[in-house]
């Protein structure tokens, strides 16, 4: 299926998929996801519905690859300590994204409820890797000594990654910001992981 996948993007320039992403993540922070529709991308885009379909199937899987894209996974983090990986994630993105992107998982997180093609597509495409990351960049640090092997909180960074980046427009009133994770990390994920 991911052979097949890329023969058929094989037709869209990189920079011709990376303007689609841009205008369905443009159409996502106007209207959300339930009334974005595939007619509005196709007319946004100057695209037809059957090249959209054809290349991703349906919406929720374009929906999440924009996202992807926007965000991705940066498999090469190893600067030599745990808390030195987790600075470098946060500033994968600048505060502009990270607001822009907070905004989005805020509009989504309804729609993957009651969405079991979207919440499919999120899993593969964003909880997945990043849950890979998280293991690969937890793994380093239990052979370098930081952590315990046997430390219950590993199962739970992503989780408390997501909840602090999710939850401070409503806690704080404020957008994530790189020195708010950053100051996050050092508070409260790197304890819990005995760092």
């Amino acid at each position: 299926m991911t052979e097949a996948a890329t023969v058929r993007r094989s037709r869209i320039t990189p920079e011709r998929e990376a303007e689609l992403y841009a205008a369905v993540l443009e159409l996502l922070r106007e209207v959300g996801y339930d009334a974005l529709t595939m007619d509005a991308v196709a007319a946004r885009t100057r695209s037809s519905k059957a090249t959209l379909y054809r290349q991703w199937g349906g919406k929720a899987e374009l929906v999440v690859k924009a996202l992807r894209h926007e965000k991705p996974i940066t498999s090469d983090i190893d600067t030599g300590s745990l808390r030195g990986d987790f600075h470098a994630m946060v500033r994968r993105e600048d505060d502009c994204h990270m607001e822009q992107n907070s905004a989005l998982m805020r509009g989504l997180a309804t729609a993957l409820h009651g969405n079991p093609d979207l919440l499919r597509a999120f899993r593969e495409w964003i909880i997945e890797p990043e849950t890979e990351m998280l293991r690969e960049i937890l793994r380093r640090a239990v052979d370098r000594g930081e952590i315990r092997a046997d430390n219950p909180a590993q199962d739970y960074v992503l989780h408390m990654m997501i909840g602090a980046f999710a939850v401070r427009g409503i806690v704080d009133e404020l957008p994530p910001t790189q020195d708010f994770l950053t100051s996050y990390m050092d508070a409260v994920i790197l304890p819990a992981l005995g760092a």
